[in-house]
């Protein structure tokens, strides 16, 4: 069995949907993990914005605009006017969620993976139909039944041992070699539905091939391979041919869009190696990231965005290190913020973290708790592994840095941010 990983813009319309086919084309034995379609879960965002607000009309609004898209995909497809009964299905529930549910704050997390899961429930759908309308029989598999995750909404992970005897039995019996699941997506203890984090596709990807004992991993994405920097912000970036576990799990936790952080244990656990492919060219060899490689001889750039700087000081002038740490992160834990940096003094802690919608209500739970709490938004954090004298004085100088960390081949700069790179 191999895994196969298809994000979101790799099926963005249906020229990306017949690619995928025709990269399946000489494969038996696949488990197929496929993200929502294009900017859909953005859009669900909406939907669950809506029902926060109280505007069912905002929600319906963006549900049509999502039928009209998928409507869009499958008559591509179908080279005719469509209706697929289980995608037809599938908004109706979402509709009724978005109006029908009463909707209380405490339960924010929970409506939201129930929203945003149909995104991944809609695409599977569709590609599972094209699919064995185009030859390639295949079984559909609800992951929110085969993977049983944390009671937790919005970054879930999955329990390895209570999901291995579901997708096993999923998978077995029948004619079908090739299999058509959802990322992102898994089901609490409760019955409800969770989501593994943004991009927690990957994720969900090596938990399938860790479960399925997989010969490889392979990630499907719109570039060569994994870059050493963003080429979006980064011109000059250049391809990476392998990287090893342990420094891919370093990269992600700073921020690279290479994998997510979770991915790589359930490889590592059975050896299994991953592949970063290019959607466009399946020739073309990609990165291999294994227990193993080549030291990486360029400098790693990595910039994770929308970011926060709280500053907390104790108002007794306590220290802060030595005496509530405690209470600090147990507060950050149960309103969800990651932390992504830490910098403190005899008094003062700062933390770098995720913006989130729950910010203002840490900050006040902060200040209920003794503490006076600085908030400074619009910031970003910088990761550069392997950093020569130019990227120093590029990137870690100036009055936009906040804060500078360094070791002998990494600094991370907390700043300002910035217009251009």
């Amino acid at each position: 069995m191999k895994v196969y990983k298809f994000g979101g813009a790799s099926v963005r319309n249906a020229d990306g949907v017949r690619n995928l086919r025709q990269i399946i084309d000489d494969e038996q034995h696949l488990f197929i993990i496929v993200s929502a379609m294009g900017k859909t879960t953005n859009a669900l965002e909406k939907v669950f914005e809506g029902l926060q607000k109280g505007d069912r009309q905002q929600s319906l609004e963006h549900i049509g605009q999502l039928r009209q898209y998928h409507a869009e995909i499958i008559n591509d497809l179908w080279h005719e006017s469509k209706r697929l009964e289980r995608v037809e299905t599938l908004f109706q529930e979402l509709e009724q969620v978005a109006t029908q549910t009463l909707y209380r704050p405490e339960d924010a997390e929970l409506w939201y993976d129930t929203i945003v899961a149909y995104g991944e429930l809609v695409s599977t759908t569709i590609i599972s139909e094209y699919l064995n309308y185009a030859g390639v029989p295949n079984r559909w598999i609800d992951m929110r039944r085969c993977f049983v995750t944390e009671q937790r909404h919005k970054d879930a992970g999955v329990d390895i041992a209570a999901s291995t005897p579901l997708l096993r039995k999923a998978v077995a019996g029948g004619p079908e070699t090739i299999f058509i699941g959802q990322g992102f997506i898994g089901g609490a203890p409760d019955g409800t539905t969770t989501t593994l984090g943004r991009e927690g596709s990957d994720y969900s990807a090596a938990v399938a091939a860790n479960i399925l004992d997989a010969e490889s991993m392979s990630v499907w994405k719109d570039v060569d391979g994994v870059l050493n920097a963003d080429p979006k912000i980064f011109p000059d970036a250049v391809q990476i041919a392998e990287l090893n576990y342990l420094d891919t799990i370093e990269l992600a936790y700073s921020g690279a869009q290479i994998i997510h952080p979770k991915t790589i244990k359930p490889l590592q656990n059975k050896n299994i190696p991953l592949y970063v492919r290019p959607f466009g060219d399946k020739r073309k060899p990609g990165t291999v990231i294994r227990g193993m490689s080549v030291p990486v001889d360029v400098p790693i750039l990595i910039l994770k965005k929308d970011q926060v700087l709280l500053t907390i000081r104790s108002r007794d002038f306590s220290f802060v290190l030595e005496e509530k740490f405690a209470t600090i992160f147990s507060l950050l834990e149960r309103f969800r913020i990651k932390t992504n940096l830490i910098h403190n003094s005899a008094v003062n802690l700062s933390l770098c973290v995720d913006n989130s919608w729950h910010i203002d209500e840490v900050v006040k739970a902060l200040r209920e708790s003794g503490f006076d709490v600085m908030t400074t938004r619009e910031m970003e954090l910088l990761t550069v592994r392997g950093y020569t004298d130019d990227l120093w004085r590029r990137y870690a100088r100036g009055p936009q840095v906040f804060i500078r960390q360094a070791t002998q081949s990494t600094v991370r700069v907390v700043r300002k941010k910035q217009g251009q790179y």
